[in-house]
């Protein structure tokens, strides 16, 4: 029985996947915000979790903002606000185990920008982006549109609340795959797998990496690499890689 009131989890050979659940359509309260804060920290930390998948209970992704709860013009509320939607995508950029995004369904406004918070897009042919802000007098988003897509692209897609559909998201290269519906979560937890059985300290160090070096030079962001990679040399990870080399074993690495 799941300990959350608008998530399930579950865990099964390193791979933690989480489903968004908050029937009819997974609106986004601030205790689904508040869960998906738990869980998230609380996977980054775990030694039986190395990777994440994200994906939607029922017909939706998430459709957004649950707009039962949109915030009063009381002083400090929208601020207050502001700060727990932003946790809510935080965890996920910050979070040091990589995570994949399965796009079931919608995925609409603050929904679509959960799954651009995931390291990794998959989506299902019915899977869609859109971000409706403009049609209900808001214009949210753009930043996290704007680094996965184009710039005509992610203007046309904020300024026209168009939907951007699972086949169209894989030709613009938002999403790595698209898949039909019944294969998208075992595309999703493939991809998962494949990263658990990786070094758990050289992913985390390439996550930081992407996340560290986004927006610097070619030059400083290598740099940082180079420290990154100097400081996994002397790893019990790396030497285990090299004793399994040399033994022509596959390597067994500890978290």
């Amino acid at each position: 029985m799941s300990i959350y009131d608008t998530l399930s989890l579950d865990v099964a050979d390193f791979v933690a996947t989480v489903t968004i659940d908050r029937p009819p359509v997974n609106a986004q309260n601030n205790r689904f915000r508040e869960e998906l804060v738990d869980v998230i920290d609380a996977l980054g930390d775990r030694s039986d979790v190395r990777s994440i998948v994200i994906t939607g209970e029922g017909k939706a992704f998430s459709a957004g903002a649950d707009l039962s709860e949109r915030p009063t013009q009381d002083p400090g509320h929208y601020t207050a606000h502001n700060r727990r939607v932003r946790a809510s995508f935080d965890c996920l950029l910050e979070c040091p185990k990589p995570i994949i995004a399965a796009i079931n369904g919608a995925a609409i406004g603050a929904g679509c920008v959960t799954a651009l918070c995931c390291d990794i897009i998959v989506t299902s042919e019915k899977g869609f982006l859109q971000m409706t802000e403009v049609m209900v007098g808001l214009a949210g988003g753009v930043a996290h549109v704007r680094r996965h897509f184009g710039e005509s692209d992610a203007r046309m897609m904020i300024m026209t609340a168009r939907r951007v559909y699972g086949a169209e998201l894989h030709r613009m290269n938002v999403a790595s795959a698209c898949t039909s519906p019944e294969e998208l979560l075992p595309t999703a937890q493939g991809i998962a797998a494949d990263i658990a059985k990786a070094s758990p300290s050289a992913v985390r160090a390439a996550k930081k990496s992407f996340q560290m070096t986004e927006g610097i030079s070619i030059y400083e962001g290598y740099r940082f690499e180079q420290t990154q990679t100097k400081a996994l040399s002397t790893s019990d990870d790396t030497a285990e890689a090299m004793a399994a080399f040399r033994a022509k074993r596959t390597p067994v690495f500890k978290e």
